[in-house]
């Protein structure tokens, strides 16, 4: 299985979502697959009337998926982070791109004798642990640093045969380095980004500087392109396929970015709805210069709810 990008773009104006579409929306779709950051929440904190907008798509019958760029939380990790906002949500139905790092790797046949370096955080360990793989690296690098001595050669693992790159608060050079030694010495080595997000909502009330700024350092250190698996690569959305028995087209992909979420949906023939709650903003959507256009926009998912009362 690739992680492909076949990168269709609609130019088509996004429509703004009310009581008629929103019900004709919801009669065209099975399942909603929904980003996290920015749509459920930011940070720790709710977005509001989300937990009534899922409550009521589950009673009509809904299929939920949340399918999540953020690779700093595994499945199971996530699930809890769900469950202390008071929203029942079970692992099967969470899709995180460290858990697509780790299929990626599975259903690609990597050797379980080589070993896989992280630059990123615990979710992406967990879930390459839960698939057999020996990881190196992540949180347990944090406090190590690299230092430039004369005649000193920087050691690594020769056994490595990937290094996976995803979101990562405490980067610092030593990892970087490590990360580069082993793409640039170690025969074969893949080098795998859990995604190229430039920033993401970790707080509430800021955003952050996003994996993207990780992957593309050792882009620039190793002059190598990276493998990336989380959205907008189909990667994820075979798995999820094949996980469900879903119709693409009975679909709705929700999320708050053009160049992820939305991008992801229609490079799978979903339908797709942008909620204005996180990164995207109503004056990028509407910028000459954007080519990607949703099928619908909206200022939150809980305006369903609003929608439908009318």
């Amino acid at each position: 299985m690739e992680a492909t990008n076949s990168n269709p773009t609609s130019t088509a104006a996004a429509e703004l979502l009310c009581g008629v579409n929103a019900k004709a929306l919801l009669d065209s779709v099975d399942a909603f697959l929904f980003d996290c950051d920015g749509v459920i929440w930011k940070g720790d904190k709710l977005i509001d009337g989300t937990p009534e907008t899922l409550e009521m798509l589950r009673s009509m019958g809904k299929k939920l998926i949340f399918v999540t760029n953020n690779s700093t939380k595994s499945r199971f990790q996530y699930a809890n982070k769900f469950r202390s906002l008071g929203l029942s949500v079970s692992q099967d139905e969470i899709f995180s791109s460290s858990y697509a790092a780790a299929m990626y790797l599975k259903v690609n046949q990597f050797p379980l004798e080589k070993k896989v370096y992280v630059i990123g955080g615990e979710g992406i360990v967990q879930e390459l642990q839960l698939s057999g793989f020996t990881a190196l690296g992540g949180p347990e690098d944090g406090e190590k640093r690299a230092q430039w001595k004369s005649n000193c050669l920087f050691e690594h693992d020769k056994d490595v045969g990937a290094v996976v790159v995803g979101l990562d608060p405490d980067i610092n050079y030593y990892k970087l380095q490590y990360g580069t030694i082993c793409i640039r010495e170690n025969p074969g080595c893949l080098f795998i980004a859990t995604n190229r997000d430039s920033v993401g909502h970790m707080t509430d009330l800021q955003e952050w500087p996003g994996a993207g700024c990780m992957v593309g350092a050792i882009c620039g250190s190793t002059e190598r392109k990276p493998i990336v698996v989380g959205k907008p690569s189909t990667f994820m959305m075979d798995f999820l396929l094949q996980k469900f028995n879903l119709s693409t087209y009975r679909m709705c992909m929700v999320g708050d970015r053009l160049d992820t979420d939305i991008l992801f949906g229609q490079n799978a023939g979903c339908k797709t709805l942008l909620v204005l709650s996180g990164v995207t903003t109503k004056s990028i959507l509407d910028d000459p210069s954007n080519k990607i256009q949703p099928d619908y926009y909206t200022s939150k998912v809980s305006d369903f709810l609003n929608f439908l009362g009318e």
